[in-house]
């Protein structure tokens, strides 16, 4: 007896239906149908079309539509819904058709034509629970959407859907693109134990212990992200609550995060005193607190003790021995540590040559006093990208010899150290122009610790320079994921266009490198982006005011020195980066 074998496959489900269809219906049936007629007509079957979607089925007012990727289905239905506001604009309420709909990625049973099951029946349920001319998705859509399209999220919470058996997590699309004033758009819980660490007060009465306090912080943070089995918020979104009076509610909602750790440090003489209590920020009930004190030389130990007691809090069913092998001693040298945390404050400024310069002196002094510290090592490798990303250092010239010598020296002395792999590794690839040893470097520190942030935005840019744009965009989407409120959103902006560049889709590139310059006009690799991309698009005049902005921030480029400010590309997109140069009017 043969069994008939039903053919599955995973897909993103478009479900929509007219708002008050029966009201419609009764008050103008021949008026109504004539107006959805034209809509379809105008506005929505072109958008299907366009994002590449397959009607299954119509039903009078409502459709079924299937999209090979949430982004398209996503992108078409934001576009659908905004034209529709345009559509209505001179319509009187009591007769505007408004749609509804509901978006869900599942699997989906495939008989001829049409399609069936639980992947269908929640993204009909939650285009029920949509208002009218709003989008409701799950919590699986929302993440696959993060970074990939400029939407904001607002958490419905979870929701008993008819005829499912589990509450499914819903989200409601803000088709504005942005949150209302003063409030961050709600993101969804991974699904693993989720942290953020915030900010430590500084209570040894002395404003200059500061980078003390934050270096504690930062070491808790790194120590914690080594667990595989918890999502760890990179320290750049933590720390935008740096001396803010926060709701840790809010924090939860706004990092996507169960759990908040704060606290204090107090460092007099040569004892310090970390004080911390761990929250959960989904009732605000603290779950613990604690105090752990000792010596000075003795904070590396006191930082242990407050990750493992975090750990042993939220994750109980972590083995010690992976406990042990997170613990791990920076440096024997107090004074070298001192340095160190010294040029990391400095660095964190980002915003002026100086302050990398003074970083670089700080991390080279630690490393005189510790040739084996291999977190100074990374931090003089922040401050050498920095100088080439401002033309400093040229392919070539004075600078690439030091960089190659610490970052191969790095790459040794910090061989299980994610944050060092990562940075060694951008630096081989982006001063040195060695692509392939710069990509293992980051597969091997994203393998060490999925946390990091960096680690999978740095790999976004080398992927992009590989030709590897999908790549590129999903470590990129990760990296705003693990760090949802970084201050170099603007950068990971510019990866993105970057990564549609190297895929060309020129429209898209711009439309990214104009996203990172609204959040950091000054962006140097954005702004060639934006011109080059619009040239190549066919849409010179852009392109031309664009180029403009380029030689506002960089007055001295041209032509013969564009070289030294290129990223690696292949040589075919390098091709390419220089004609949108050129036709954008560049100067030889």
């Amino acid at each position: 007896m043969s069994i008939e074998r039903v053919e599955r496959r995973l897909t993103a489900i478009l479900a929509a239906d007219v708002a008050g269809y029966s009201r419609l219906m009764g008050a103008d049936e021949e008026g109504t149908l004539a107006q959805l007629k034209a809509h379809r007509r105008a506005l929505v079957d072109p958008k299907i079309t366009e994002h590449r979607g397959r009607i299954v089925k119509t039903t009078g007012d409502g459709m079924l539509v299937e999209f090979a990727s949430v982004v398209d289905a996503l992108q078409c239905a934001v576009e659908i819904q905004r034209g529709m506001v345009e559509r209505n604009a001179a319509v009187p309420q009591d007769k505007r058709i408004e749609f509804r709909v509901g978006i869900n990625f599942g699997d989906i049973i495939i008989e001829g034509d049409d399609i069936f099951g639980d992947g269908v029946n929640v993204a009909a349920r939650l285009e029920g629970l949509s208002e009218p001319g709003g989008v409701c998705v799950p919590s699986r859509v929302c993440e696959d959407a993060q970074g990939k399209l400029d939407l904001a999220f607002e958490d419905a919470g979870e929701q008993q859907l008819k005829n499912i058996e589990r509450p499914v997590r819903v989200y409601r699309v803000r088709l504005s693109g942005a949150a209302p004033t003063g409030q961050r758009p709600t993101l969804p819980l991974p699904d693993k134990p989720s942290i953020a660490v915030l900010p430590f007060q500084n209570m040894s009465g002395d404003p200059e212990q500061d980078y003390f306090a934050d270096g504690v912080v930062e070491e808790i943070i790194t120590a914690l992200s080594r667990f595989k089995n918890l999502f760890v918020i990179a320290r750049n979104s933590s720390f935008t609550y740096k001396g803010r009076l926060v709701d840790v509610k809010q924090v939860g909602r706004e990092l996507g995060v169960r759990y908040v750790l704060e606290g204090s440090v107090r460092k007099a003489m040569d004892r310090v005193r970390i004080t911390g209590q761990l929250i959960d920020a989904s009732t605000g009930a603290h779950l613990w607190a604690d105090r752990f004190e000792g010596a000075l030389q003795d904070v590396f130990d006191l930082q242990d003790q407050v990750s493992t007691t975090v750990v042993g809090a939220i994750t109980p069913m972590i083995e010690q021995a992976e406990i042990e092998r997170s613990k791990r001693k920076h440096t024997q040298s107090l004074e070298a540590y001192d340095y160190y945390l010294r040029g990391l404050a400095s660095a964190r400024q980002r915003n002026i040559e100086q302050t990398f310069s003074e970083a670089l002196k700080h991390a080279s002094k630690a490393i005189e006093l510790d040739p084996g510290f291999a977190s100074a090592y990374r931090l003089a490798l922040e401050c050498h990208i920095f100088r080439k990303s401002r033309g400093k250092i040229f392919n070539g010239e004075g600078g690439t010899v030091e960089t190659e010598q610490i970052a191969r020296r790095a790459a040794i002395m910090g061989k299980d150290d994610a944050s060092v792999l990562c940075w060694a590794g951008f630096a081989l690839a982006y001063v040195l122009h060695d692509l392939d040893a710069g990509a293992d470097l980051l597969d091997r520190a994203v393998a060490l610790n999925p946390n990091l942030a960096d680690a999978w935005y740095l790999s976004g840019w080398v992927r992009s320079w590989l030709g590897e744009p999908a790549v590129s965009l999903q470590h990129i989407a990760h990296a705003m994921r693990l760090s949802p409120l970084d201050p170099r959103i603007g950068s990971m902006r510019a990866a993105t266009a970057s990564a549609h560049f190297v895929a060309g889709r020129y429209v898209e590139a711009s439309s990214w490198a104009e996203k990172a310059l609204r959040d950091d006009p000054g962006n140097g690799p954005a702004a060639r982006l934006a011109a080059v991309s619009l040239a190549l698009a066919g849409r010179l005049e852009q392109a031309q005011k664009a180029m403009a902005h380029v030689l506002r921030i960089d007055p001295a480029l041209r032509m013969s020195n564009a070289k030294y400010r290129i990223p690696p590309y292949r040589p075919d997109d390098l091709a390419r980066y220089e004609e949108g140069l050129r036709k954008a009017g560049l100067p030889e």
